[in-house]
C-alpha cells in the first residue's frame, strides 16, 4: 500500500510546490531543425485552436497497460524501483530480505527475469477489443527507466534486455490490425526524480546510468510521510524527455499520447508546448487526427484533452474529457495481493463518466511472463457481457440535457473514486446518455416492479413532448409503462438482463 499513499499525497502536493519558487528561468534551445510546418506553433494561443477528434468523443473506452520491470518482483506497486532504495520504505527491508542488499541485487537484475514467455498481443487484443475497447494504451515508459519500446538514447529497453521485443511495436501492430487505436503513456519526466544515489547502491555505479541515469543529489523531500522529492530538472534531462517523446511519435504514429503528472512545472512548459506542436502538425501532415492528454494545469483546456486520475467530473463537461482508473487498488502494476475492484463498481463508474462526456481509461496489469491474474479476466469478460447487452447506450452517445438524477453521485477531482459508496448507489440513481433520437436512462441499481425517471415527467423542463417507445436493452418483451406529469413509470419485468446497470431506451 505504500507507493499508493505515497503517490496520492505527493499529487495532492504538487500546486503548493509549483506555485513556492519554481518560477525559474532555464536555457532552452527548441529541438526542430526548421520552423514548425503546419497549423501550430509551440504556445497556447496556437495550440487552443486544436479539435479533439471525433473517434476519441465516440470511443468512451481505453485499456490502459502498466507493463514493466516491476511485475517481476510483483510487489507492493509499479513504485517499487523506487521505493525500494529509500531506507525508511518498507519496501527497502522486504526487498534486502527476498532479494539481497541494493549494492548486490538492484532493480537492474530483475530485467534478466522479465521474459513476457507468454505473451500474445493479438489475444491481448481480442481480449479488449470484446470488452468494448476502442483505444489500447501501453506504458511506453514508466518512471524507472526502462523503455518498452526500441529507444535509440539507452540500451536499456525491452527491444535490448529481457524480452527482447518490441513490446509497443509488436502491439501497435495488433491493434491496428483488429481495427483499434493506439496510445502511449509517457512518464519519464519523474525519472530524474525516482532514485536515490547512494555509495551502496548500484545505482550510484555509472555503468548503469543508462538505466538509472546520472547519481546526483536527490532534491528536498516534500513532506516525511511520502519520501517523494520534486526537483527542477535541468535541461538536459528535458531535452532528453523531448526527444524520447518525440522519437514515440516518429516511430509508431500513435493516436494518442498520455501525458504523466509533473509536466506542469514551469521548467517543462517551452518543452511541453513544442511537444504538442510538433505531434499535431505531424498528424496533421499524416492526414491522423491524435489526442494528447494532460493532468493539472499542464495545458489550457482547448490546448488537449483534459485527464483526471481515479476520479471523475460533478457535472456534465463541456469538453470531452478522460478519466483513468485501474481494475485494482494498490498497484497499476501486477503485484501478487493485490485488491481488486468488482465488475459492478467498475461499469457504475463508467456509467458516470460517460454521462458526463468523458473517456473510462481503464488500467490492467500484466504479469511478466505476458498473462492476466483470473481477476482481471473476470473483469475483461463481464465488461464484455455488459457491453455485449447496453453498449448502444455507450458507445458513440452524447451528454443528455442532464447527466443524471438521484441522491448519490461521485467526489468530483482526482482520487474522488476512493471517496465514494459505491453501495449507496440505488434504483433512483439514474445517469443519461442520448444518441440517434433515443434517450438513455440508465438505473445504477435494478428498479425492483417499477422503474422511476422524473427527469421524464411530461412536467420536466427537461422532457421531450412525447414518448412514443420505451424497452429495456436485452429484453425482448414489450414493456408496460405510463407517463404522469412527476415521471415516466415503467413496470420492469421479473428477470434482469444483465448484471450491475441496467439500461431503458426511451423513444
Amino acid at each position: 500500500m505504500r507507493g499508493k499513499f505515497s503517490r496520492r499525497r505527493f499529487l495532492e502536493s504538487i500546486p503548493l510546490t509549483f506555485a513556492a519558487g519554481r518560477a525559474l528561468t532555464i536555457p532552452w534551445t527548441s529541438l526542430a531543425a526548421t520552423p514548425f510546418p503546419g497549423q501550430f506553433q509551440p504556445n497556447y494561443d496556437s495550440l487552443s485552436a486544436y479539435q479533439i477528434p471525433e473517434w476519441f468523443k465516440e470511443a468512451k473506452l481505453g485499456i490502459f497497460l502498466h507493463w514493466g520491470i516491476y511485475s517481476v518482483p510483483a510487489y507492493s506497486s509499479e513504485w517499487y524501483p523506487r521505493l525500494m532504495y529509500l531506507r525508511k520504505s518498507p519496501v527497502f527491508d522486504w526487498h534486502r530480505k527476498h532479494w539481497g542488499p541494493q549494492s548486490m541485487f538492484g532493480y537492474k537484475d530483475f530485467i534478466p527475469m522479465f521474459h513476457a514467455e507468454r505473451w500474445k498481443p493479438e489475444e491481448w487484443v481480442d481480449l479488449f477489443k470484446r470488452a468494448g475497447a476502442r483505444y489500447i494504451v501501453p506504458v511506453g515508459e514508466h518512471c524507472d527507466g526502462f523503455p518498452m519500446y526500441d529507444c535509440t538514447f539507452t540500451r536499456w529497453c525491452a527491444s535490448k534486455m529481457g524480452p527482447q521485443r518490441d513490446i509497443v511495436r509488436d502491439l501497435s501492430r495488433e491493434v491496428r490490425n483488429q481495427g483499434l487505436k493506439l496510445g502511449v503513456s509517457i512518464h519519464r519526466n519523474w525519472h530524474y526524480s525516482w532514485y536515490t544515489y547512494e555509495s551502496d547502491f548500484d545505482t550510484n555505479n555509472p555503468l548503469y546510468s543508462g538505466l538509472y541515469g546520472r547519481p546526483h543529489v536527490p532534491g528536498p523531500l516534500i513532506n516525511e510521510f511520502s519520501n517523494d522529492v520534486l526537483q527542477v530538472a535541468p535541461q538536459w534531462f528535458l531535452q532528453d524527455w523531448l526527444s524520447r517523446t518525440t522519437e514515440i511519435i516518429d516511430k509508431y504514429h500513435p493516436d494518442l499520447i498520455w501525458l504523466e503528472w509533473g509536466v506542469q512545472a514551469e521548467e517543462f512548459r517551452p518543452y511541453r508546448t513544442e511537444l504538442a506542436a510538433y505531434y499535431y502538425n505531424l498528424a496533421g501532415q499524416r492526414g491522423q487526427e491524435v489526442v494528447l492528454t494532460y493532468k493539472g494545469d499542464a495545458f489550457p483546456e482547448h490546448a488537449a484533452v483534459q485527464d483526471i486520475e481515479r476520479g471523475t467530473e460533478a457535472e456534465i463537461r463541456a469538453l470531452p474529457w478522460q478519466a483513468e482508473t485501474s481494475i485494482s487498488r494498490k498497484s497499476w502494476g501486477y503485484v501478487e495481493d493485490d485488491e481488486y475492484r468488482t465488475p459492478g463498481e467498475i461499469i457504475h463508474e463508467f456509467v458516470d463518466i460517460v454521462s458526463k462526456n468523458g473517456n473510462m481509461l481503464l488500467n490492467f496489469g500484466p504479469k511478466p511472463d505476458g498473462t492476466f491474474s483470473e481477476e482481471a479476466l473476470n473483469i475483461a469478460h463481464s465488461l464484455a457481457q455488459w457491453t455485449g447487452v447496453n453498449g448502444e447506450a455507450i458507445f458513440g452517445s452524447s451528454p443528455w440535457k442532464i447527466y443524471g438524477e438521484g441522491p448519490t453521485n461521485y467526489k468530483s477531482g482526482t482520487f474522488g473514486e476512493s471517496k465514494t459508496s459505491v453501495s449507496a448507489f440505488t434504483s433512483q440513481d439514474i445517469r443519461f446518455t442520448t444518441k440517434t433520437g433515443a434517450i438513455f436512462a440508465i438505473f445504477l441499481a435494478w428498479p425492483e416492479r417499477q422503474a422511476v425517471i422524473k427527469a421524464l415527467g411530461s412536467n420536466s423542463p427537461y422532457a421531450p413532448p412525447k414518448i412514443s417507445e420505451v424497452k429495456l436493452l436485452g429484453e425482448d418483451a414489450k414493456l408496460r409503462w405510463h407517463r404522469t406529469g412527476e415521471a415516466l413509470v415503467i413496470d420492469t419485468p421479473p428477470r434482469k438482463p444483465c448484471d450491475h446497470a441496467y439500461v431503458f431506451s426511451i423513444r
